[in-house]
């Protein structure tokens, strides 16, 4: 099957638009289950009503595991924001709605957070021991919980499609706390904006009445966890300070 070039490119796996459908064609170092297990993530979120593209199969293409699904017509947040920053808290705060109806929902079958957090912990080589065991033990003492927590929540996973926001990307997904999560998305903005990660922590410090701290206590957690998923627009010396903010 030519699937032609690809629209978009993440670390484990290539997007393309192919008869009217969305195929994602995953890396061949991947485990053999990972197309599966990302797909009864996003399934289940679809079953629980949320705005999320529909799984229509999951197979192999060319030898490669792939997932099929609805193709969603439509422009990211962020690129709306890009092009109207005057439009900026409006976004934002759509967002933030979409954000609080996920936390809603119970995800006892997923992944516990405190697991995978752990795991990727201990895979950050650029942690010392020292930091390393400072964070597994500031982790352990940390209510997680089991809310629906989609990991890797920001303006570019969300589509505006006819006047409804989508939401793309679960392969991080985990049963956790909200404030994790929060903070994730947090720390993703500050690395390209700091106002539009402040203007996001209000928001959701405002319409999930909590304090800031509620949100920070988790910043040195989830940099360190940060640290393992080696993505090279990454600073990691912006993530092992927020480390050593704590650790020291």
């Amino acid at each position: 099957m030519h699937l032609g070039d690809p629209i978009a490119k993440g670390n484990t796996a290539k997007i393309y638009l192919y008869d009217h459908k969305i195929i994602k064609l995953f890396n061949d170092d991947l485990p053999d289950t990972e197309a599966s297990y990302e797909a009864n993530k996003q399934q289940y979120a679809y079953s629980c009503g949320l705005p999320v593209p529909k799984i229509l199969d999951v197979t192999k293409i060319d030898g490669k595991q792939a997932i099929i699904m609805e193709c969603i017509e439509g422009r990211t947040l962020g690129e709306l924001i890009m092009e109207n920053k005057e439009r900026t808290d409006h976004y934002l705060t759509l967002s933030v709605e979409v954000q609080q109806q996920i936390h809603k929902i119970r995800a006892d079958s997923f992944e516990p957070m405190k697991e995978k957090l752990r795991r990727q912990i201990e895979s950050a080589l650029m942690l010392s021991q020292r930091q390393q065991s400072f964070l597994l033990k500031r982790l352990e003492s940390m209510t997680v919980g089991n809310h629906l927590c989609h990991g890797d929540f920001h303006l570019f996973n969300l589509i505006m499609s006819e006047n409804k926001v989508i939401i793309i990307d679960w392969v991080d997904a985990s049963a956790g706390n909200p404030c994790a999560d929060i903070y994730r998305t947090y720390l993703l903005y500050l690395q390209f904006s700091g106002e539009l990660a402040e203007r996001y922590l209000q928001m959701c410090c405002k319409m999930n009445g909590l304090p800031r701290a509620a949100f920070l206590e988790w910043a040195p957690i989830l940099a360190g966890a940060r640290l393992s998923e080696n993505v090279s627009s990454e600073n990691s010396e912006r993530l092992i300070a927020i480390v050593n903010q704590y650790c020291d």
